[in-house]
Order: C-alpha cells, then structure tokens, then sequence
C-alpha cells in the first residue's frame, strides 16, 4: 500500500475506476463515477490539481460565438454553456461585456454571415455601444458587436472540485504517474505507478491526460488523430476603457484580449502567435510535451501587440506581465472547419479501458452524457 498525497488516505490496491490526469475533465468524471460506484480513484503527476491545459488557455466558457463555421458545436456550446454557468456558478466571471468584432479583410466570415448564423442559433447578439466601436479601426473592422459570454476562474474551480472530491470520498492520489497500464480482454486493468513500480487495479480505467493521450504505456490510441501545439498565453492589464470588456476580432488570423480572473487581469492570444510549435501524431517521430514545453522561451507579445493595435488601437496602452505556456490538443480532423468535437476511445482489448479528449472546457457535459449512458446500460 502507498499513501495518497492530498488526502492523507492510504491507497487501496483495486479501484472499481481509476482516472488518470487531475484535470478539469479528470476532477469531473471522477466525481460522475462516484454516483455509480464505491471506491473511485484519481492519480495526477502533478503535486495539485488544475495546474496544466485547465490553467493556462482563455478562460472562455464559450457560448458559441467562436465557432459560425461549425453549427453542431457552436450549439452545443449554448447549451453547455447554461449548464456550466448553473453548476459552477461560483467560479463563473460574467461581469464585463463580450465584444465580437467582424475584420473587413482576411475573415472567413462577413457581417451579415454572423448576424444570420446568430439569430439561426438564438445567440443574442446586438450592435456595440458607440464608445466601444470607436475603440475599433474602422479601415480595418467592418461590424463589432455585444455578445454574452463567460470566462471562468480555473482557481476558484480547484477549490471547488477539490471540495467536492473530498465529499463525495474520492481517493485522490497526487504527485504520482502513471508508467504503464495492462489491459486484457477479461479481469481488472493493471496500473503501475511511477518509477518505483507501485502496482494496483481497476475495474475501469479512464485516460484524461490530455496532451499525453497517447504517451502512457500499454494505452492504445490509435485511431485518435491529435493535434498539437505549444501555446503562449500573455497576461495583461489592460487600459480603462478595455477593463469591463472581453474582445474577440475573427474569424481568421486575429485576436483575442478578455478578463483572466484566476491572475486578476487579462488574456491576451493571437491565432497566428500564440502557437508556438505545431506538430501531428501521424505515426511520425514526434516530440514528447515534456520536451516542447521545455522549449518555450522567448515570448511573441510584441508581434500580438504589433498586429493587434491595427484594429485596435487602444492596445498599444495594455501592460505586460507575464506569458502562461502549455500545450493545446485537438483532433486533427477539426483543423478545416474549426470544430471542438470529443474524442471518446475504447481501448480494442478491454471496452473499459478509455481515453478521453475534451475541445472545450464545456464539452465536459458530451462525455458526461456518453458515461452515465455507460452506466445505465450496464445496470440493466
């Protein structure tokens, strides 16, 4: 037996589930399973839990908005997006005003596409206030609109998970790592920890780590096409007038500045800066993420900035504090028309065995639908 970090608990040998990755999407389903089953367990190499993808991307809770090339996930962002707000309403910001401005060159979408593609999906959507289109070049912007949209506070969301795993008796096991897992088509899956080799089982287990999908030992992902990409995030403080506004310019290679409440300022990414370093799992030789993060040096913000101030002039006032670097994974099948579908993959030798991709942090709410259809088939 091993005692389990975070919890004070000493780890049992066998799980009736073990998840893998202390992530948002890792926290939740751990916390789903805890509804079926008695003894659920989640191991996170890190020494606390949202520290990785879940802290450093936008905070966005998207609305749908960002995505009027896709209409199945621009839907099914509104209507997680209600549902996240309800249930984390606690670690949801939604005091400023989300600002969606149209670029009259280069975006793949027009005015009157936006408009049409909004009222289509019920999105309320209005003309912006006249001080804030005077914000905006109008050379270079051809509509700007107010939106409603969300970001979230991936800190308060620690506290709050990490409460709610507490209570609901999850046994949390961090600052380990999962080395290798054996499945076989009958009986419980192996799992060996660390470099010490610590052993246990699991009924089912459930891969959530994200960038490294594919990189724990014995985990088939084949079939699983990812994308990914070494991402900087700038955190700003921004000017008086940009202060209660959230500002995205699309749909194309621009921009985005909007409140970061967890460092109580601003995000500030650019489609074309912020990915650092791109790579595919195509079957190729390919970095590990260990290894591109170990490469993130030199910060991009003054070429964001350098662009951004074009069609938003005001820019040229925000502060610079920090850069956040992670790495951001999607399918490679969503690069053509900028979906956020999930990957949700049954190892080929034992159903029980998945892994599991998230596009956003709201499309927790698919996966948690596709595991509680698990769970009622199986009772039956």
């Amino acid at each position: 037996m091993t005692r389990s970090r975070g919890t004070g608990r000493t780890m049992t040998s066998h799980s009736d589930a073990l998840i893998i990755g202390g992530g948002f999407y890792g926290c939740v389903i751990a916390l789903a399973l805890s509804r079926h089953l008695r003894h659920v367990t989640l191991v996170e190499r890190e020494p606390e839990l949202l520290t990785r993808a879940s802290l450093v991307n936008q905070a966005r809770v998207h609305t749908g908005y960002h995505y009027p090339r896709n209409l199945q996930t621009a839907a099914s962002s509104g209507e997680n997006q209600l549902l996240f707000a309800e249930i984390f309403k606690d670690c949801v910001d939604d005091s400023f005003t989300a600002i969606y401005a149209i670029a009259r060159g280069l975006s793949k979408v027009t005015p009157s596409y936006f408009e049409r593609f909004c009222r289509q999906l019920r999105l309320p959507l209005k003309p912006a206030a006249d001080d804030v289109r005077a914000l905006f070049a109008p050379r270079l912007i051809s509509a700007v609109y107010e939106c409603r949209e969300f970001a979230f506070d991936a800190l308060a969301l620690r506290h709050f998970l990490r409460d709610r795993l507490a209570h609901a008796g999850i046994e949390l096991c961090l600052g380990h790592e999962v080395a290798e897992v054996e499945a076989r088509e009958t009986g419980p899956i192996r799992i060996r920890l660390g470099a010490g080799g610590t052993e246990r089982t699991a009924n089912r287990v459930y891969n959530t780590t994200y960038a490294n999908l594919g990189r724990i030992g014995g985990i088939d992902c084949q079939g699983v096409r990812l994308r990914h990409q070494l991402t900087e995030v700038c955190l700003v403080t921004p000017p008086a007038p940009l202060q209660g506004l959230g500002v995205t310019v699309m749909d194309g290679p621009f921009f985005s500045i909007m409140p970061f409440p967890a460092a109580h300022c601003h995000s500030f990414t650019h489609v074309r800066y912020t990915p650092h370093v791109t790579w595919a799992e195509d079957g190729a030789p390919a970095p590990t993420p260990d290894a591109v993060r170990a490469r993130a040096h030199e910060s991009r913000f003054p070429w964001m900035l350098a662009d951004g101030a074009r069609y938003l002039p005001i820019l040229e006032e925000i502060r610079y504090k920090k850069s956040l670097f992670d790495i951001k994974t999607t399918l490679t099948d969503s690069i053509s028309d900028d979906g956020r579908p999930i990957a949700y993959h049954r190892d080929a030798r034992n159903p029980n065995l998945v892994s599991i991709l998230g596009g956003k942090i709201d499309n927790i709410f698919d996966v948690l639908n596709v595991i509680e259809s698990d769970m009622v088939r199986e009772a039956v």
